[in-house]
């Protein structure tokens, strides 16, 4: 977290200012975490919610589990056999970044590849642009190097762009 402050500010004023922003952002970042963050049952009943809300409850996955961190993606589907698994690193991450990342993955149960009409599906979720951002975001300021949300850039970058991807 960065805090800007004015320069005229006292030390003592200083702390008491980021002190009251750090105690903010917990607060607004408590309230915005899934529900499905606290344990596998959690997380495959919120994917059960996506599915209903945004891909018209076709998506049903037969598992979905927390994992350990995967060195390149945030997360991974099996649409042969429904799994579905995220990435521990997303465990703390804002509610609407892992609901984007669930509603990914409950799409390659319908859509297998990353073409346009999977594409057209993900889209179905509200925050899709937003979320891609955060997890760009948290990838590069971790250094970890993460492309897309299973490996796979997003359609909107062009060729050129692609190529300059880490995978």
């Amino acid at each position: 977290m960065i805090v800007f402050i004015p320069g005229w500010m006292s030390e003592s004023e200083e702390r008491r200012w980021v002190d009251e922003m750090v105690r903010r952002l917990e607060r607004s970042e408590a309230k915005r975490r899934s529900p499905g963050r606290h344990g596998d049952d959690a997380l495959r009943r919120r994917c059960l919610e996506l599915s209903r809300r945004y891909l018209g409850g076709k998506a049903i996955p037969t598992t979905v589990r927390w994992v350990p961190p995967m060195r390149t993606r945030w997360a991974s589907c099996t649409p042969a056999d429904g799994t579905i698994r995220i990435s521990e690193k997303l465990r703390d991450a804002p509610g609407w970044v892992v609901d984007y990342v669930l509603v990914h993955e409950l799409a390659h149960l319908l859509e297998p590849g990353h073409d346009d009409a999977f594409w057209a599906l993900v889209r179905h979720y509200p925050r899709t642009e937003r979320a891609m951002g955060y997890l760009e975001g948290l990838s590069a300021a971790a250094g970890l190097g993460m492309v897309g949300t299973d490996g796979e850039p997003p359609p909107e970058l062009g060729d050129d762009e692609q190529a300059a991807v880490p995978a």
